[in-house]
């Protein structure tokens, strides 16, 4: 009898972590190294119900000075649960091969203070799984600094190419939208 007492507490364990995993979308599988830090970011725990921008970033780009206005969305919409990640990445060739300098230009030469990675692949075979599922949802990165609105549920509603700005009306206009989503 003290046998089923103990399996009973043991079998909500199992079936709540089995319905956690079920409530994180795809797109939120997995986890990323945090920018010159010694810790790794569980995409579902940290933004799983949270409307987000994705960005693919490069240092050395000539659209790196969207970094300033990336970082005032943030600071304009952080407040309704919008959250920005900033993804490094060499594919375009115009990333740092050194953290640390990667680190000085988010943090130091653009005062970003949104979630950033270490740098990453995010297009073909060897993307990582966010920028894998992104690209399945809508398309590639086809250059530095392209975006990615997604919805409360893990689901893109819009990209933006390289040339649309973080303050450009329709990019604002996404973002609002996947503020009002359901989670």
């Amino acid at each position: 009898m003290q046998m089923r007492w103990l399996a009973v507490p043991a079998l909500l364990v199992a079936f709540t972590g089995l319905a956690q995993a079920q409530e994180c979308p795809a797109l939120l599988q997995g986890s990323l190294p945090k920018l010159r830090a010694n810790e790794s970011i569980d995409l579902c725990q940290r933004f799983a119900g949270k409307p987000l921008v994705v960005v693919n970033t490069a240092s050395f780009c000539g659209f790196a000075p969207q970094f300033k206005s990336l970082e005032a969305l943030n600071q304009r919409f952080k407040g309704e649960g919008l959250e920005v990640i900033g993804v490094p990445s060499n594919d375009f060739k115009q990333e740092s091969k050194d953290g640390a300098e990667t680190a000085k230009v988010c943090y130091v030469n653009y005062g970003v203070t949104f979630t950033m990675t270490d740098p990453q692949k995010v297009r073909g075979s060897d993307a990582t799984h966010l920028f894998k599922v992104l690209a399945e949802q809508s398309s590639a990165p086809k250059w530095n600094f392209y975006k990615y609105v997604v919805d409360r549920q893990g689901k893109v509603i819009a990209n933006f190419s390289s040339l649309t700005k973080p303050d450009d009306p329709q990019f604002i206009a996404a973002v609002e939208k996947a503020l009002a989503s359901k989670p």
